[in-house]
């Protein structure tokens, strides 16, 4: 090898290394357990955590800098989602419903620039018992977007007891009390959905949805997919072309909870920490999904 070979060579591999160590970096340590996720600009990703923390909305760029931090004058029960519309709004979901028991789920609208604040009170047109029996709790909820004017909710099914059906529900993107609406319902197998996202050109639309399992009785699994919807009509994004990338699956478990889109191919996701891993965020490209055959879906009416 000559030299000028040598130093092609030797380019190639640090360039690569530069774009492994840009494709991914650890989230502050106030984001522990990372639920939610808003990607506006490099500068600007909004962030929340799970349950166990106070009523916070964070403020990274796309190296885990904090920025900012912004705690609201609420008492919440669950976050688990974020989303923003196109005048600035941001969607906070305090729609955790690990029980299923819940007759208190909201959506919070807030405005950084105004400090405006309402909410949406909610409830699912389909559930009758609080709890249902353990079979039929599929009332928990961790994805949803805005589009349009209307919020789209997308539920977690329960495991492992589930059927591994995730149900399509919409929401006027206005406060007030509502009955949320059936729209439809898909199979992912092995799979519960865990946050969803839509692209800028609203052309597809991204599911985050993992499985989970303990070996031999004690020893965690975990599997974690995004599921890309497009070529569908209107809002009937389940009825759209499917297709599945593989994010994960570790002996030791990893917990992906949240996603959005940084542009039409790319999405961010991140991960709680574990006992095994520490708070992180990646970026996952899916333009090598166009290569992928289409798979046909199993989508019911519920």
């Amino acid at each position: 090898m000559n030299h000028k070979s040598f130093l092609v060579v030797v380019l190639g591999l640090l360039f690569a290394c530069l774009t492994q160590a840009q494709s991914k970096f650890l989230l502050p340590t106030e984001l522990e357990e990372a639920s939610g996720v808003l990607y506006a600009s490099a500068d600007s990703i909004w962030w929340h955590n799970d349950s166990g923390d106070k009523p916070i909305l964070y403020l990274t760029n796309d190296e885990g800098e904090l920025k900012k931090k912004v705690q609201l004058p609420i008492k919440h029960v669950d976050w688990e989602e974020l989303s923003y519309d196109d005048t600035g709004n941001i969607y906070i979901g305090d729609v955790g419903n690990n029980k299923n028991a819940r007759k208190n789920l909201k959506i919070y609208i807030y405005n950084p620039s105004t400090e405006y604040l309402d909410s949406i009170q909610y409830r699912y047109p389909d559930q009758k018992a609080f709890p249902p029996v353990r079979a039929a709790r599929n009332f928990d909820m961790e994805g949803f977007f805005w589009h349009d004017g209307q919020l789209h909710l997308f539920s977690k099914n329960k495991l492992p007891v589930g059927n591994y059906y995730t149900k399509h529900y919409t929401l006027s993107a206005k406060a007030g009390k509502q009955v949320a609406i059936l729209r439809d319902s898909i199979y992912l197998k092995n799979r519960v959905v865990t946050a969803a996202a839509i692209s800028p050109d609203k052309q597809r639309i991204a599911l985050l949805a993992y499985d989970y399992k303990k070996l031999f009785g004690f020893l965690p699994k975990s599997a974690t997919s995004v599921y890309i919807f497009d070529n569908f009509e209107g809002t009937n994004f389940l009825r759209g072309r499917k297709k599945q990338q593989g994010l994960s699956a570790w002996v030791l478990a990893s917990q992906y909870e949240a996603l959005d889109f940084v542009d039409n191919y790319r999405l961010i996701v991140a991960s709680e920490e574990t006992r095994f891993y520490k708070q992180k965020a990646r970026f996952v490209n899916l333009k090598k999904l166009h290569k992928q055959p289409t798979k046909a879906n199993a989508t019911v009416k519920k």
